[in-house]
């Protein structure tokens, strides 16, 4: 049997129904997939355990739960996405805010980079912006449209758990 954790948020959450906890924690990933894989390995005696079980869930997913999870995040220098809770869109914007350039030049840059990426790729470009300029993004999205489609799945997969970490640590309050 696992101790009960001392993290308030934690203990709370290991206490929950598997479905009310998988709704609770969906806003860190979007994946409900992942969410429901989550839950379904309470409970968590510390975030350390949360965060390496939450790695392992998502490693796990099919491609499918991993678009889901692209899905729920704006494009960069946006607000909304298309499937998001209030939760998460306030994430991406806290995330966002070092991107969100006033320069007119680097706004049409990024939006012109997020088309050409989704016309390539199929899908809204995925990067943890927390703490990256406008400029710093600019110069990854150029980068990463050199990518093969493979390549690129598996880089936006990792950004995703980068996100997901950072999001796991707000959700919990240590951030």
């Amino acid at each position: 049997m696992t101790p009960p954790s001392p993290d308030p948020v934690l203990a709370r959450w290991n206490t929950l129904d598997a479905d009310t906890a998988a709704r609770e924690i969906l806003p860190c990933c979007g994946s409900l997939a992942w969410a429901s894989g989550l839950a379904a390995q309470r409970p968590f005696a510390d975030a350390q355990q949360l965060f390496a079980a939450s790695d392992r869930v998502w490693a796990a997913l099919p491609g499918q739960a991993w678009g889901e999870a692209f899905a729920s995040h704006p494009r960069i220098g946006q607000q909304h996405a298309r499937s998001a809770t209030a939760q998460s869109v306030a994430w991406s914007s806290a995330e966002q805010r070092a991107a969100m350039s006033q320069d007119a030049a680097q706004k049409l840059a990024l939006a012109e980079g997020n088309r050409q990426y989704e016309e390539r790729f199929g899908r809204i470009f995925i990067v943890c912006a927390a703490g990256k300029s406008a400029a710093e993004i600019l110069a990854i999205l150029k980068t990463r449209m050199q990518n093969d489609a493979a390549t690129e799945l598996l880089e936006a997969a990792e950004q995703q758990r980068q996100i997901t970490q950072l999001r796991l640590r707000r959700w919990l309050g240590t951030e």
